[in-house]
């Protein structure tokens, strides 16, 4: 069947389908991005644990490496980057679920209307 044979919703539902799908990647990469740095920091602040306060603790900002004022410091910038991943995660979570719903819908309308379409040119 070709384009101009198609009806133009099922056109319309399948350039819908491949939009989404490529929402649905970005979220799915920006989620993993978002666990990555959270296994990061995680790991830092689980090495933070086994250091005493005396011990110098460096940061990285941008490409250069300044010492931090102490652990304590470093620990809360930590702990508030955490939780604002875990939220950024959380949301990303729904909108997952939620572009996940949809584009299983719509895949199961393409293939309905492509179906009906077929028989519909073979009669």
């Amino acid at each position: 069947m070709s384009d101009e044979e198609m009806p133009k919703q099922l056109q319309d539902q399948i350039n819908r389908l491949q939009q989404l799908r490529t929402q649905f990647q970005m979220i799915t990469q920006q989620k993993q991005q978002v666990e990555m740095r959270l296994k990061e920091i995680e790991e830092t602040l689980e090495e933070l644990e086994k250091t005493d306060s005396k011990t110098p603790i460096y940061k990285s900002i941008g490409s250069v490496l300044i010492k931090a004022k102490g652990k304590t410091g470093v620990v809360k910038e930590l702990k508030e980057s955490k939780e604002s991943l875990d939220l950024r995660k959380t949301t990303l979570d729904k909108q997952e679920g939620r572009t996940r719903e949809k584009l299983n819908e719509l895949q199961s309308k393409v293939q309905n209307s492509f179906n009906l379409s077929n028989q519909a040119s073979e009669e």
